[in-house]
């Protein structure tokens, strides 16, 4: 496309050309579920012939664009103005149209993000963040992934996309610090998983059929073990899994992986036997050394069984902790209100109070 017609399209807007902008083909959104631009740049998508093509990219746009958010369409001479998710439109002329989608403004591309997280690190940076390194970062990565745990455990959406950029920024910090030193950059940890993803998922990207979720599950599990023979160093199915996992997570990762070349139960049946000898091998205990391997041991088959009904044993930890937190709130404040300590009441007292707790909900 000439700069005579982008200056023809914007004279039909009655709008200045941008300084940014992206020229795009409009078949090339056929095949898409994301607009292969920035957002943070105008756009102008060309040659779009037909009413079925307009609304494919009105689908892929809205994947980013907000329903609200104003495109300009123009055929011929002709343009109007619309919100995106009222896009509907009418029957093309000979001519195809053409979409101007203004920016969504600054800072809404990954790479503005990266931007001002290099400028961080840069001489008229953040004193902070310019003496951070990998090691020293490690802990505050740890911190916004539980945060971002908890965030999505509440199911509380406005601090899940809070707590998903604080943790973005951890990962784009330690890009930037390891290009600052030549060991890696952002594009290279992109193209990585981008390869990675292809590579494991040849039902999607090949010609590969699979039978469900088990079928795609074997089948990665082969994958890895491929690509586990193909490295110098000789790692075994277990041995990718972080040590840093907390324990139950730990747990169920290595029952996945190691069922997933056949290591398991036939029927969940042997699972609940095993439980039950489990607690029977705690009452047997005669040291403290065998009831803790006892003990652990039943946490193991424990989190076997909740793998087997198809339940999170961690999240689901987690939950019965933020619900016994809640109740022995409840019971606080009744004590509270009642002008008793909880150690002065009886066990009776403050089993009431945490049974009308439950009776409420909590």
């Amino acid at each position: 496309m000439d700069f005579q017609t982008i200056s023809s399209t914007f004279e039909a807007l009655r709008l200045t050309p941008p300084s940014k902008l992206t020229l795009l083909e409009g078949h090339l959104f056929t095949p898409l579920h994301y607009p292969p631009t920035p957002p943070d740049a105008d756009t102008l998508i060309l040659n779009i012939d037909s009413q079925e093509l307009a609304l494919q990219i009105k689908k892929v746009l809205l994947s980013v664009y907000p329903a609200e958010h104003e495109i300009y369409v123009v055929e011929g001479q002709r343009s109007k103005v619309e919100q995106l998710g009222d896009l509907q439109p009418a029957t093309f002329d000979l001519q195809p149209a053409t979409f101007y989608i203004p920016s969504l403004g600054e800072g809404t591309s990954f790479e503005s993000f990266a931007e001002i997280t290099a400028h961080l690190r840069a001489p008229d940076g953040c004193p902070w963040d310019k003496e951070q390194t990998h090691q020293t970062l490690r802990k505050h990565l740890l911190e916004e992934a539980y945060e971002t745990i908890s965030a999505m455990d509440s199911n509380n959406i406005s601090e899940m996309r809070e707590e998903f950029g604080d943790l973005l920024l951890q990962i784009v910090l330690n890009a930037q610090i390891a290009s600052e030193s030549n060991e890696f950059n952002s594009t290279q940890v992109i193209k990585h998983i981008y390869d990675k993803i292809i590579r494991r998922h040849p039902h999607v990207f090949g010609d590969l059929k699979l039978d469900g979720v088990d079928g795609v599950l074997q089948n990665w599990e082969k994958l890895k073990e491929k690509e586990r023979g193909g490295k110098k160093e000789s790692k075994g199915i277990l041995d990718g899994v972080p040590i840093s996992l907390p324990a139950l997570s730990q747990a169920q990762e290595y029952q996945d992986r190691a069922a997933r070349v056949g290591f398991d139960w036939p029927e969940i049946d042997g699972v609940l036997d095993k439980v039950r000898e489990e607690i029977e091998e705690i009452k047997k205990a005669e040291t403290d050394f065998e009831l803790a391997s006892e003990i652990g041991d039943l946490f193991f088959v424990l989190v076997n069984l909740a793998r087997w009904k198809y339940v999170d044993a961690e999240s689901a930890l987690r939950n019965t902790n933020i619900k016994f937190k809640k109740r022995f709130a409840h019971v606080e404040k009744r004590a509270k209100e009642q002008n008793k300590n909880l150690s002065d009441m009886t066990l009776e007292e403050m089993d009431s109070f945490w049974n009308e707790a439950k009776s409420l909900g909590l």
